[in-house]
Protein backbone atom coordinates (compact mmCIF):
# COMPACT_ATOMS: atom_id res chain seq x y z
CA UNK A 1 0.00 0.00 0.00
CA UNK A 2 1.55 3.48 -0.79
CA UNK A 3 1.85 5.49 2.05
CA UNK A 4 0.11 8.86 2.08
CA UNK A 5 1.28 12.02 3.04
CA UNK A 6 -0.06 15.49 3.34
CA UNK A 7 0.58 18.36 1.34
CA UNK A 8 -1.12 21.81 1.36
CA UNK A 9 -4.23 20.33 2.35
CA UNK A 10 -4.65 17.87 0.55
CA UNK A 11 -3.74 14.07 1.20
CA UNK A 12 -1.95 12.43 -1.71
CA UNK A 13 0.06 9.37 -2.05
CA UNK A 14 3.81 10.04 -1.91
CA UNK A 15 4.47 9.19 -5.42
CA UNK A 16 2.70 12.55 -5.80
CA UNK A 17 3.57 14.33 -2.89
CA UNK A 18 5.57 17.59 -4.49
CA UNK A 19 6.48 20.80 -3.47
CA UNK A 20 8.05 23.76 -5.72
CA UNK A 21 11.62 24.08 -6.38
CA UNK A 22 11.62 27.27 -5.08
CA UNK A 23 10.45 26.75 -1.87
CA UNK A 24 12.59 28.49 0.83
CA UNK A 25 12.93 25.12 2.58
CA UNK A 26 14.81 23.52 -0.08
CA UNK A 27 16.91 26.19 -1.17
CA UNK A 28 17.30 28.08 2.49
CA UNK A 29 16.89 25.57 4.97
CA UNK A 30 14.09 28.29 5.75
CA UNK A 31 12.01 25.92 8.11
CA UNK A 32 10.91 24.28 10.89
CA UNK A 33 10.14 20.27 12.07
CA UNK A 34 8.73 18.89 14.34
CA UNK A 35 8.23 14.76 14.79
CA UNK A 36 5.39 13.00 17.34
CA UNK A 37 6.22 9.26 18.15
CA UNK A 38 2.97 7.20 18.28
CA UNK A 39 2.50 3.67 20.47
CA UNK A 40 -0.37 1.91 19.42
CA UNK A 41 -1.82 3.82 17.13
CA UNK A 42 -2.04 7.19 19.73
CA UNK A 43 0.08 10.20 20.04
CA UNK A 44 2.62 10.51 22.39
CA UNK A 45 3.41 14.03 23.97
CA UNK A 46 1.31 15.96 21.06
CA UNK A 47 0.88 19.18 23.27
CA UNK A 48 4.35 19.29 23.87
CA UNK A 49 5.24 19.14 20.35
CA UNK A 50 2.49 21.57 19.07
CA UNK A 51 3.47 23.97 21.46
CA UNK A 52 7.42 23.79 20.44
CA UNK A 53 6.37 23.84 16.91
CA UNK A 54 4.85 27.45 17.66
CA UNK A 55 7.85 28.47 19.30
CA UNK A 56 10.32 27.81 16.27
CA UNK A 57 7.99 29.61 14.37
CA UNK A 58 7.72 32.41 16.34
CA UNK A 59 11.09 32.87 16.95
CA UNK A 60 11.53 32.73 12.82
CA UNK A 61 8.71 35.13 12.44
CA UNK A 62 6.86 32.62 10.32
CA UNK A 63 3.12 32.44 10.70
CA UNK A 64 0.84 29.66 12.07
CA UNK A 65 -0.28 27.62 9.50
CA UNK A 66 -3.24 25.93 11.27
CA UNK A 67 -4.71 26.14 14.72
CA UNK A 68 -3.37 22.76 17.21
CA UNK A 69 -6.93 21.41 16.79
CA UNK A 70 -6.79 21.33 12.96
CA UNK A 71 -2.57 19.79 13.01
CA UNK A 72 -4.18 17.22 15.38
CA UNK A 73 -6.62 16.19 13.45
CA UNK A 74 -4.03 16.28 10.08
CA UNK A 75 -2.33 13.86 12.67
CA UNK A 76 -5.23 11.50 13.82
CA UNK A 77 -5.92 10.97 9.94
CA UNK A 78 -2.75 10.34 8.72
CA UNK A 79 -2.47 7.46 11.55
CA UNK A 80 -5.92 6.10 10.54
CA UNK A 81 -5.05 6.08 6.61
CA UNK A 82 -1.33 5.00 7.13
CA UNK A 83 -2.39 2.22 9.09
CA UNK A 84 0.09 3.19 11.53
CA UNK A 85 0.93 1.51 15.09
CA UNK A 86 4.24 2.11 15.71
CA UNK A 87 6.16 4.89 14.34
CA UNK A 88 6.59 8.47 13.79
CA UNK A 89 4.79 11.45 12.23
CA UNK A 90 7.76 14.26 10.69
CA UNK A 91 5.92 17.79 10.17
CA UNK A 92 7.60 20.22 8.24
CA UNK A 93 7.01 24.14 7.92
CA UNK A 94 8.67 25.89 5.65
CA UNK A 95 8.15 29.61 4.76
CA UNK A 96 6.51 28.75 1.20
CA UNK A 97 7.47 29.37 -2.54
CA UNK A 98 7.81 32.51 -3.82
CA UNK A 99 7.69 33.31 -7.20
CA UNK A 100 11.63 33.55 -7.50
CA UNK A 101 14.87 32.58 -5.52
CA UNK A 102 15.59 35.89 -3.24
CA UNK A 103 17.30 36.48 0.43
CA UNK A 104 14.10 38.78 1.31
CA UNK A 105 11.81 37.03 3.24
CA UNK A 106 8.92 36.72 0.90
CA UNK A 107 5.24 38.85 1.51
CA UNK A 108 2.27 37.58 3.77
CA UNK A 109 0.93 36.64 0.50
CA UNK A 110 3.32 33.64 -0.17
CA UNK A 111 1.54 30.46 1.98
CA UNK A 112 3.69 28.48 4.16
CA UNK A 113 4.40 25.03 2.76
CA UNK A 114 3.01 22.44 5.15
CA UNK A 115 4.05 18.73 4.77
CA UNK A 116 3.40 15.66 7.40
CA UNK A 117 4.48 11.86 6.66
CA UNK A 118 4.62 9.27 8.54
CA UNK A 119 7.09 6.60 9.31
CA UNK A 120 6.26 2.87 10.44
CA UNK A 121 8.41 1.45 12.81
CA UNK A 122 6.75 -1.56 14.97
CA UNK A 123 7.93 -2.59 17.88
CA UNK A 124 9.93 1.01 18.46
CA UNK A 125 9.08 0.56 22.20
CA UNK A 126 11.21 -2.84 22.42
CA UNK A 127 14.23 -1.84 20.89
CA UNK A 128 17.30 -4.33 21.24
CA UNK A 129 19.44 -1.52 21.67
CA UNK A 130 17.38 -0.23 25.11
CA UNK A 131 18.43 -3.94 26.40
CA UNK A 132 22.24 -3.51 25.32
CA UNK A 133 22.61 -0.05 24.83
CA UNK A 134 24.91 2.43 22.54
CA UNK A 135 28.02 3.75 21.82
CA UNK A 136 28.99 7.57 21.26
CA UNK A 137 31.67 9.26 20.06
CA UNK A 138 32.68 13.34 20.86
CA UNK A 139 32.58 15.72 17.99
CA UNK A 140 32.82 19.61 17.64
CA UNK A 141 30.02 21.32 17.63
CA UNK A 142 30.30 23.77 14.95
CA UNK A 143 26.37 24.59 14.64
CA UNK A 144 25.39 28.29 14.38
CA UNK A 145 24.27 29.42 17.56
CA UNK A 146 20.01 28.73 17.61
CA UNK A 147 19.77 24.97 18.37
CA UNK A 148 16.77 26.06 20.59
CA UNK A 149 15.41 26.38 16.89
CA UNK A 150 13.63 22.66 15.71
CA UNK A 151 14.66 23.59 11.99
CA UNK A 152 15.58 21.90 8.89
CA UNK A 153 19.04 22.66 8.43
CA UNK A 154 20.16 19.20 9.62
CA UNK A 155 23.68 19.15 7.53
CA UNK A 156 26.12 18.79 10.74
CA UNK A 157 23.88 16.27 12.81
CA UNK A 158 23.67 14.15 9.47
CA UNK A 159 27.34 14.16 9.01
CA UNK A 160 28.18 13.35 12.91
CA UNK A 161 26.17 10.61 12.44
CA UNK A 162 28.63 9.53 9.68
CA UNK A 163 31.24 10.52 11.51
CA UNK A 164 29.68 8.09 14.17
CA UNK A 165 29.14 5.23 12.17
CA UNK A 166 32.95 5.22 10.24
CA UNK A 167 34.70 4.77 13.86
CA UNK A 168 32.21 1.93 14.58
CA UNK A 169 29.86 4.15 16.61
CA UNK A 170 25.81 4.38 16.99
CA UNK A 171 26.06 8.12 17.39
CA UNK A 172 27.71 11.32 18.56
CA UNK A 173 27.67 13.55 21.52
CA UNK A 174 28.93 17.27 20.02
CA UNK A 175 31.44 19.28 22.30
CA UNK A 176 31.75 23.09 22.34
CA UNK A 177 34.09 24.97 24.46
CA UNK A 178 34.78 21.55 26.38
CA UNK A 179 31.40 20.94 27.02
CA UNK A 180 28.63 18.30 25.65
CA UNK A 181 25.94 20.36 24.63
CA UNK A 182 23.65 17.21 22.98
CA UNK A 183 23.86 14.19 20.90
CA UNK A 184 23.18 14.83 17.03
CA UNK A 185 19.70 14.10 17.46
CA UNK A 186 18.96 14.12 20.70
CA UNK A 187 19.45 15.39 24.30
CA UNK A 188 22.77 13.91 26.44
CA UNK A 189 22.31 13.00 30.18
CA UNK A 190 25.05 11.45 32.80
CA UNK A 191 24.18 9.58 36.00
CA UNK A 192 27.06 9.93 39.21
CA UNK A 193 25.84 8.61 42.19
CA UNK A 194 22.44 8.32 41.67
CA UNK A 195 22.34 12.35 40.57
CA UNK A 196 20.89 13.10 36.98
CA UNK A 197 22.64 15.23 35.15
CA UNK A 198 22.22 17.13 32.10
CA UNK A 199 22.87 20.41 30.35
CA UNK A 200 20.51 23.37 31.22
CA UNK A 201 18.23 24.76 28.66
CA UNK A 202 19.69 28.04 26.75
CA UNK A 203 19.69 28.67 23.22
CA UNK A 204 22.78 25.81 22.93
CA UNK A 205 20.50 23.13 22.76
CA UNK A 206 17.06 21.96 21.39
CA UNK A 207 14.23 22.23 24.09
CA UNK A 208 13.29 18.40 24.12
CA UNK A 209 9.97 17.68 25.00
CA UNK A 210 11.06 14.19 26.00
CA UNK A 211 13.74 15.62 27.98
CA UNK A 212 10.99 17.55 29.84
CA UNK A 213 8.80 14.92 30.36
CA UNK A 214 11.37 12.31 31.66
CA UNK A 215 13.27 14.84 33.87
CA UNK A 216 9.39 16.01 35.32
CA UNK A 217 8.91 11.97 35.82
CA UNK A 218 12.47 12.17 37.42
CA UNK A 219 11.56 14.22 40.02
CA UNK A 220 8.36 12.88 40.35
CA UNK A 221 10.05 9.69 41.23
CA UNK A 222 12.17 11.15 43.89
CA UNK A 223 15.41 10.99 41.76
CA UNK A 224 17.57 13.84 41.80
CA UNK A 225 18.41 16.46 38.77
CA UNK A 226 21.47 18.78 38.15
CA UNK A 227 20.94 21.14 34.90
CA UNK A 228 24.49 22.22 34.45
CA UNK A 229 27.47 21.37 31.59
CA UNK A 230 29.59 18.30 31.52
CA UNK A 231 33.04 17.03 29.84
CA UNK A 232 33.36 14.18 28.03
CA UNK A 233 36.03 13.20 30.91
CA UNK A 234 33.29 13.27 33.43
CA UNK A 235 30.85 11.07 31.41
CA UNK A 236 33.14 8.31 30.61
CA UNK A 237 33.72 8.57 34.43
CA UNK A 238 30.26 8.78 35.62
CA UNK A 239 28.32 5.37 36.60
CA UNK A 240 26.08 5.77 33.88
CA UNK A 241 24.86 7.69 30.81
CA UNK A 242 21.77 7.87 28.95
CA UNK A 243 19.92 10.16 25.85
CA UNK A 244 16.41 11.07 25.42
CA UNK A 245 14.93 12.11 21.62
CA UNK A 246 10.97 11.26 20.30
CA UNK A 247 12.27 8.78 18.44
CA UNK A 248 14.54 6.64 20.97
CA UNK A 249 12.48 7.24 24.24
CA UNK A 250 15.34 6.99 26.66
CA UNK A 251 18.48 5.04 25.14
CA UNK A 252 21.36 4.06 27.82
CA UNK A 253 24.32 5.16 26.51
CA UNK A 254 27.06 2.36 27.42
CA UNK A 255 30.63 3.63 25.81
CA UNK A 256 31.79 7.29 25.12
CA UNK A 257 34.75 7.43 22.74
CA UNK A 258 35.81 4.08 22.72
CA UNK A 259 35.79 3.75 27.36
CA UNK A 260 33.12 1.77 28.65
CA UNK A 261 30.70 4.18 31.03
CA UNK A 262 30.08 2.80 34.66
CA UNK A 263 29.99 -1.83 34.03
CA UNK A 264 29.23 -1.21 29.96
CA UNK A 265 25.92 -2.47 30.32
CA UNK A 266 22.75 -0.39 30.77
CA UNK A 267 22.14 1.23 34.36
CA UNK A 268 19.61 1.01 36.58
CA UNK A 269 18.00 4.56 36.59
CA UNK A 270 17.65 4.56 32.68
CA UNK A 271 16.33 1.56 32.14
CA UNK A 272 13.88 3.02 35.09
CA UNK A 273 13.44 6.13 33.60
CA UNK A 274 12.65 4.52 30.37
CA UNK A 275 10.19 2.19 32.15
CA UNK A 276 8.25 5.32 33.97
CA UNK A 277 8.03 6.87 30.42
CA UNK A 278 6.80 4.69 28.17
CA UNK A 279 3.92 3.90 31.01
CA UNK A 280 3.46 7.20 31.83
CA UNK A 281 3.21 8.74 28.14
CA UNK A 282 0.83 5.53 27.08
CA UNK A 283 -1.37 6.63 29.75
CA UNK A 284 -1.57 10.18 28.41
CA UNK A 285 -1.53 9.29 24.61
CA UNK A 286 -4.18 11.11 22.79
Amino acid sequence: MSRIVYVNGDYVPEADATVSVFDRGFLMADGVYEVTSVLGGKLIDFDGHAVRLKRSLDALDMAEPMSKDALLEIHRELVIRNDLTDGMIYLQVTRGAPADRDFAFPGPDVAPTVVLFTQSKPGMAEAPAAKTGISVISIPDIRWGRRDIKTVQLLYPSMGKMMAKAAGADDAWMVEDGFVTEGTSNNAYIVKGDKIITRGLSTDILHGITRAAVLRFAREAQMQVEERNFTIEEAQDADEAFITSASTFVMPVVEIDGAAVGAGTPGRVAKRLREIYLEESRKAAV
